[in-house]
């Protein structure tokens, strides 16, 4: 009777195991972020299943409708030479901005790096080597950001990298809870256009078209800093921005909101 009662208890002890196992168990489908523009400069959308994943995780796309505010970041996988004028701009402009970076960008630009931290810019996590994360296991997910925190630090003093911009946009809900278990804010966009081929620039107004017909209050916009084009259109987005009464707040004071009015 005692063995068959230990038996019992041995295999209650498995199945609260299991149990546990199966409800911190998350999904790792693969999803490819998307927004939808909406006309006349109103708030962009996303899909409903992204948003419920996103607010689970405490991830972003987009920040306050009620306020004409944007929040500019930068994605610098690599440097392509127009990182310094695009800080020059906002040092002259007083925009703040964030800048997401791999660990090729932090061995190659070490200096514009350090240089964003000085002057007040936000520099977030965009993984060291770039991969899909839904494609890694938990222990290269971790390996991959903390390799990107830890050579940040070491080159800058920074002790704290708070956000994170999954690479290619893809995430799933296995990466997002493992990524906020990290600390990690996700932030995705919800302005961005076709501008991360260095070989297809189409010129300056073309990219202040682009952004201007997609801006809206609560808008994360999506540039890319190896794009000519917008190094040389983002003083007059800035400019034309602010005339049209918007400001441009650091991530640090992003009010976000999970659903649109």
């Amino acid at each position: 009777m005692r063995r068959y009662r230990n038996v019992v208890a041995f295999l209650c002890i498995i199945m609260m195991f299991l149990h546990v196992q199966t409800v911190n168990a998350y999904h790792n489908q693969t999803y490819n972020w998307s927004y939808k523009p909406a006309p006349q400069h109103t708030p962009a959308t996303t899909e409903e299943m992204y948003e419920q994943m996103l607010a689970q995780a405490d991830g972003y796309y987009i920040g306050d409708t009620n306020e004409k505010v944007l929040y500019l970041t930068f994605d610098n996988g690599y440097e392509n030479g127009y990182t310094e004028s695009i800080l020059d701009t906002l040092k002259e402009k007083e925009v703040p901005g964030a800048f997401f970076v791999t660990g090729h960008y932090l061995k190659s630009a070490s200096d514009l790096v350090k240089r964003m931290v000085t002057e007040g810019h936000i520099v977030g996590n965009h993984s060291f080597h770039h991969p899909s994360l839904p494609a890694v296991s938990d222990e290269r997910l971790v390996a991959e950001l903390e390799g990107v925190k830890e050579l940040f630090t070491k080159l800058t003093g920074e002790q704290e990298m708070r956000y994170l911009r999954p690479p290619r946009g893809e995430f799933s809900e296995r990466t997002l809870m493992k990524t906020k278990e990290l600390g990690y804010t996700n932030v995705f966009w919800s302005l961005a256009y076709k501008d991360w081929d260095p070989d297809r620039q189409k010129g300056g107004d073309y990219a202040y078209e682009q952004v201007m017909k997609r801006i809206h209050p609560g808008a994360i916009m999506l540039v890319h800093a190896v794009s000519s084009d917008n190094a040389e259109a983002l003083p007059r987005i800035i400019d034309e921005c602010h005339k049209l009464g918007y400001t441009f707040r650091s991530l640090d004071d992003l009010s976000f909101s999970h659903v649109l009015p």
